[in-house]
């Protein structure tokens, strides 16, 4: 029901579905980008889905408005999500489907320093909730504005290790998502390690745990996998997998 926390390599990602995918909001932990290039503009795609019946996607534009993306400045950043789930009906007697979209424009700051990335954002987001059948057990339903806030944060504390987390909340249906993840180098810049998500709103509650791989590329696209079990407040336990990719220019 919900947009955070891998329609498994299927789509090109972006961000942390559904009731249980929420793929809305994300970072990849990846290293920050090259130091000799300019760039301006980064795009983040991601996919996820999991065996609870939810497949979300996300794509997530940021721009710096002064300077390049190498440097400290402001940044704008635009978002949208899509996805579906499914789950038993709290007040009907079957299953409920339901389909979810997001938009979301906000405004911040990014810190960068030589091995670590800090950035902050403020802005709204509007989300509209639709369900197959009516489902009284369920009140996130319907079409709404609310307030969103966001944080991302990077940093490789050794040579060979890297952290990152990742944080939002709305106030449209108190949604909110957090990653965070942890790696160690198995090759220039790429990362294996363990990941921990929590997401939910005013009807679900879910945790992942897991592991990731970050930071392998195909051509100039970064990548980024994981794949690890979930637990939903709705759904029970199961499992998901997610794929991410950032291109910069």
């Amino acid at each position: 029901m919900n947009r955070f926390a891998g329609l498994t390599a299927v789509l090109i990602p972006a961000f942390l579905g559904g009731m249980q995918a929420q793929a809305a909001d994300w970072y990849t932990g990846a290293e920050p980008v090259a130091r000799d290039d300019a760039w301006t503009t980064a795009v983040d795609a991601s996919a996820a889905v999991t065996s609870n019946s939810s497949a979300f996607g996300s794509v997530t534009g940021t721009f710096a408005t002064e300077g390049t993306l190498l440097q400290s400045g402001p940044r704008v950043r635009v978002e949208a999500v899509a996805g579906t789930y499914s789950y038993p009906g709290q007040g009907v007697g079957q299953r409920v489907d339901g389909y979810q979209q997001e938009a979301a424009l906000s405004a911040g700051y990014e810190w960068i320093w030589r091995d670590a990335a800090l950035a902050g954002f403020v802005g709204f987001n509007v989300r509209s909730n639709q369900l197959s059948i009516l489902d009284p057990g369920n009140p996130v339903v319907g079409t709404g504005v609310g307030a969103k806030l966001a944080a991302n944060f990077y940093a490789r504390p050794s040579e060979n290790t890297m952290v990152s987390a990742y944080g939002s909340y709305s106030t449209q249906f108190s949604a909110y998502y957090t990653r965070f993840r942890a790696g160690y180098m198995v090759a220039d810049g790429v990362y294996i390690g363990p990941e921990v998500m929590f997401l939910g709103d005013n009807f679900f509650t879910q945790y992942r745990i897991g592991a990731h791989v970050t930071g392998f590329s195909i051509g100039p696209i970064k990548m980024a996998v994981g794949v690890g079990y979930v637990k939903d407040r709705i759904q029970g336990a199961g499992y998901y997998s997610s794929v991410e990719a950032r291109a910069a220019f």
